[in-house]
């Protein structure tokens, strides 16, 4: 395992630690930390905790009404944990993907049969067509990445997903770093200080996945 340093005195824009493996400790430790992996295949593995912290507000999220209106003609039906390996694949295929390699995919697959890591499918027709994947500590759930072959698929997942945690008391949807995907959907940036106060407050807590 790489010696993790303390993440609130580290470099706001730069790694925090080099190295180490992907083993489902290493990922434990580091996600109760604050710390997640993000390099391109081949590379060194890098170990992030950014400042500022993207975050959605589990209470406070809100569907807009355009995806709302979707949500509801039945577009899109909706599974957890029925395809976690064929969501992370879909996720590397794209352009801001590239990084989950197949390293990444086999280690969130092994965290996934753990029972840490999860996913939302979203499906229209019998055809998989977006959902997203990430990492529950606690009450906090880190989402790592989202795909969609067709409008509003990943959207329409991660509404129906936050719908879920907000029933079963989660407080954050860690989104890692804002992008403008995710701001049009409600994400803010908070300060790594705050984030990493709200994680040690919720990191033990027993919320069971939707």
């Amino acid at each position: 395992m790489p010696a993790f340093p303390d993440p609130s005195s580290g470099p706001a824009h730069e790694p925090l630690a080099f190295g180490g493996d992907l083993s489902v400790a290493t990922l434990l430790r580091a996600y109760r930390t604050g710390i997640f992996p993000w390099f391109n295949p081949g590379e060194t593995i890098q170990w992030w905790s950014p400042d500022p912290r993207a975050v959605f507000i589990v209470e406070d999220f809100h569907v807009p009404r355009r995806l709302a209106r979707t949500m509801r003609s039945g577009a899109f039906s909706f599974t957890i944990d029925a395809a976690f390996t064929r969501v992370m694949e879909g996720c590397s295929h794209r352009e801001e993907g590239s990084w989950i390699g197949p390293e990444v995919i086999r280690a969130y697959t092994e965290l996934h049969k753990a029972g840490h890591a999860h996913s939302v499918e979203a499906w229209r027709d019998g055809e998989l067509v977006g959902g997203l994947y990430g990492v529950q500590t606690g009450a906090i759930f880190a989402g790592e990445s989202m795909f969609s072959t067709v409008s509003d698929a990943s959207k329409a997942a991660l509404a129906f997903l936050m719908g879920r945690l907000r029933e079963s008391g989660f407080v954050i949807l860690d989104a890692q770093i804002l992008n403008s995907h995710t701001e049009s959907l409600g994400a803010i940036n908070v300060p790594r200080a705050l984030f990493l106060k709200l994680l040690e407050g919720v990191r033990d807590r027993q919320v069971s996945f939707p």
